[in-house]
């Protein structure tokens, strides 16, 4: 450690150096590329922008600059894409399909249960509840309304995303967190048609739960990883689609389902403000990111210019 401490002190500039231009700019380049030279994503240097800033924004709290000299430099990040593309969302026959897909992934034969069988009903709140990836795999027992008939709901207040261990207090690539976008103590409640209060309940039926009450687990009892379920779903497209759909971006990532059922909420009628509250999202959000996936409004809009110009 101290090695490398002792090569940073040396290879870094000063932070008297960010006073030129020059230097901010040249800054600013560098995050636009990746370690091998090629450019980076859009959203890549949006981030890393973002973290530029804020690290200049406490030099500044510290006053060991006299203000923040990004202010100074006239640069533009690459455009970054906020909007869903509409060729990911599958309509309900689809997703059908794929679900029903997800239950022949490495079945074993007559009578033994594979993977696919295990995950199916995660794959069905993405759609039908539109939970995030880490929201489903955090689903308990607990957490479910399922009455014998009717709606049932689930009142979400956890969520464990994947990420690097490097970068958890825990050493897990789960750890447990609060809802995206929400206080540490917030809850999230989803009222779920019947289609998947059937589902669910047949799923712990079958399963059972984890000894903390998670629905979906591996064969081992551990949390889903996400390399684990995304083969899956892969495998669940081949069989469901046809080949041009497979080669298509129509629901490449299992994510893709969360966009399909806020898709046909927003297509169905359903206020916006009911819509956001239901996904997780503020409804300035919500409309930004969904806008281009919000079918029918072409022709009403049309109309409604056509009856202003005979008017």
């Amino acid at each position: 450690m101290a090695k490398v401490l002792r090569w940073l002190e040396s290879a870094s500039l000063d932070l008297a150096a960010l006073s030129e231009t020059k230097v901010v700019r040249s800054a600013l380049d560098a995050l636009t590329l990746r370690l091998d030279g090629r450019k980076a994503a859009a959203n890549t240097v949006k981030r890393k922008r973002a973290v530029f800033h804020h690290v200049l924004e406490y030099a500044v709290e510290l006053e060991e600059l006299p203000s923040n000299p990004l202010h100074r430099v006239k640069w533009k990040p690459p455009k970054t894409t906020e909007t869903v593309d509409p060729r990911v969302v599958v309509n309900p026959r689809q997703a059908r399909e794929l679900l029903t897909a997800v239950t022949y992934v490495g079945k074993r034969g007559r009578g033994r249960r594979g993977r696919g069988q295990r995950l199916m009903a995660m794959f069905a709140c993405m759609y039908f509840a539109a939970l995030r990836p880490g929201e489903a795999v955090s689903l308990r027992k607990q957490d479910c309304h399922l009455p014998a008939q009717g709606w049932g709901r689930l009142t979400l207040d956890v969520s464990r995303p994947e990420v690097n261990r490097k970068w958890t207090d825990t050493g897990d690539a789960h750890e447990q967190r609060g809802l995206k976008h929400r206080g540490e103590d917030d809850v999230r409640v989803v009222p779920i048609p019947p289609e998947l209060v059937k589902i669910l309940r047949q799923h712990i039926e079958e399963f059972g739960v984890a000894p903390d009450g998670r629905l979906f687990r591996s064969e081992r009892g551990g949390v889903v990883a996400s390399t684990a379920y995304t083969e899956v779903w892969q495998e669940a497209r081949t069989l469901a689609l046809s080949p041009a759909q497979v080669a298509s971006p129509l629901a490449r990532r299992p994510y893709d389902l969360r966009h399909a059922a806020v898709s046909l909420w927003l297509n169905g009628g359903v206020p916006a403000p009911e819509v956001a509250v239901r996904a997780g999202h503020g409804v300035d959000v919500l409309l930004r990111v969904y806008a281009k996936c919000i079918d029918g409004q072409d022709e009403i809009v049309n109309q409604r210019i056509e009856n202003a110009l005979v008017a």
